[in-house]
C-alpha cells in the first residue's frame, strides 16, 4: 500500500486577511479601531485557531506524509485515493472540500466549539487528537515462529457516515459535485428561462433558478424555501434522494408554474434545457467555481456516485495490541458495513 498522507485543510484567519488587505499590522489595527474592534481580539482568535491546527498536526502518525492546503487552493490540489482529509474549521469548509473528493474519509475538527454548529466538523480537538494518535499505534508484536499477517488498515476501519452528494452534468462533458446543493440560474439573478423535465412531466419555465439539495443541505437554503411553502419533508443525510425547488416561477402564456418542487429518487434525475443566453451552475454557494450552460444545452442533476465519507465521533480507540473490536450492536455493525461499502 502507498504511504498514507494526511491532507490538512484550513482557511486563512481574519488576521491573515486583514494584514494582506491593509499591508501592515498597524494599518490593520487602525482599520479595526474605526469599526469599534481591537487587534488584540483578532490576534487572540488567530492564535487559538493556529494552536488547534498545530495540535492536530502533532497528533498525526510520524510515518505519514502531510500536506497543508488552504481553502483557496483546493481546486488546484489533487487528493490521492489513500489520503485522509482532516478539515480544521467551520462546517462550510467540509462542504467546500467534498466536491474534490472521491471516497476519501474526512475527519472534521471544530476549532471553536460553540461558535460552529458542528454538523460536519464533529470532533473537538481532543477527540480528533485521540483518533489520529490511534491510527499510529503499532501492531502487536508477532511471537517467534508465528507467521505475521498484513498490518491492519486502521483508516479503513474508521466508522463513517456516507453523506449523499449531488452531481450536475452538462451535455458537453463538464460536471461538478456538491455536498449541500446545486443551483442553476441566471448569473445576475435575473429571470432564467429553460425547459424543466422531471418524473412528473415537462414544462417551460421562467424563474429565479432551480435549487436541488441533499439531506445535508436541507438545513440551509432548501430549508428556507421549504418554510415559505408551508414545510416539506427533507431527505435524510445518508438517504440517496434529493429535494428540489423552483424559485419564484413566473406564469405567462409561454411559461408555467405547475412543476415547482419535488424529489429526485436514486437513479432518477431532473433536467433543464437552457432557453436563455446562458445560465450558471454552481454548488454549495461557491459561485466562482461554476459551470456555464449556453442556449440549448442541457443540465442534468442527480445523486452523485461517491458520497462524502465523514468520520463519526466516538471512534473506537486502538491499543498497542491492535485495533479495537467494533461493538456488536446492529447499529454499529451497520455503520462499519457502510464504511466498507463506500470505500
Amino acid at each position: 500500500m502507498l504511504r498514507r498522507r494526511a491532507v490538512v485543510v484550513h482557511r486563512r484567519t481574519e488576521l491573515d486577511e486583514l494584514v494582506d488587505r491593509h499591508g501592515t499590522r498597524g494599518q490593520a489595527e487602525f482599520f479595526l479601531r474605526t469599526r469599534g474592534r481591537t487587534l488584540a481580539q483578532v490576534q487572540s482568535r488567530h492564535d487559538a485557531l493556529t494552536a488547534v491546527r498545530e495540535q492536530v498536526v502533532a497528533a498525526l502518525p510520524p510515518d505519514w506524509a502531510r500536506a497543508d492546503v488552504e481553502r483557496s487552493d483546493l481546486s488546484r490540489f489533487l487528493v490521492a485515493p489513500e489520503d485522509l482529509v482532516v478539515v480544521v474549521g467551520q462546517d462550510g469548509l467540509v462542504a467546500n472540500v467534498a466536491k474534490y473528493l472521491d471516497g476519501q474519509p474526512v475527519l472534521g475538527v471544530d476549532p471553536e466549539p460553540g461558535v460552529n454548529a458542528g454538523v460536519l466538523v464533529r470532533h473537538g480537538v481532543d477527540a480528533a487528537v485521540a483518533v489520529l494518535r490511534g491510527l499510529g499505534v503499532p501492531a502487536r508484536p508477532v511471537p517467534d515462529g508465528a507467521v505475521s499477517g498484513p498490518a491492519p488498515d486502521r483508516v479503513a476501519l474508521l466508522p463513517v457516515d456516507a453523506l449523499t452528494t449531488v452531481r450536475a452534468d452538462l451535455d458537453d462533458g463538464q460536471s461538478l459535485t456538491a455536498l449541500n446543493e446545486v443551483f442553476v440560474g441566471h448569473p445576475t439573478h435575473q429571470s432564467a428561462r429553460y425547459t424543466l423535465r422531471c418524473e412528473d412531466g415537462e414544462e417551460r419555465q421562467s424563474s429565479s433558478g432551480v435549487l436541488v439539495a441533499t439531506g445535508t443541505g436541507a438545513t440551509g437554503w432548501w430549508a428556507s424555501l421549504a418554510h415559505d411553502r408551508g414545510g416539506r419533508r427533507a431527505p435524510g443525510r445518508t438517504e440517496a434522494r434529493l429535494g428540489w425547488f423552483v424559485r419564484e416561477a413566473w406564469p405567462s402564456p409561454a411559461t408555467g408554474t405547475r412543476l415547482t418542487e419535488g424529489y429526485v429518487e436514486d437513479g432518477r434525475d431532473v433536467e433543464l434545457t437552457v432557453a436563455s443566453d446562458r445560465l450558471v451552475v454552481f454548488g454549495d454557494g461557491m459561485e466562482d467555481d461554476r459551470l456555464v450552460a449556453s442556449w440549448g444545452q442541457t443540465v442534468t442533476v442527480r445523486t452523485a456516485g461517491a458520497p462524502l465519507r465523514l468520520v463519526r465521533p466516538g471512534v473506537p480507540q486502538s491499543s498497542a495490541a491492535g485495533p479495537a473490536r467494533p461493538r456488536t450492536s446492529s447499529t454499529q455493525a451497520s455503520s462499519y458495513a457502510t464504511s466498507f461499502h463506500a470505500s
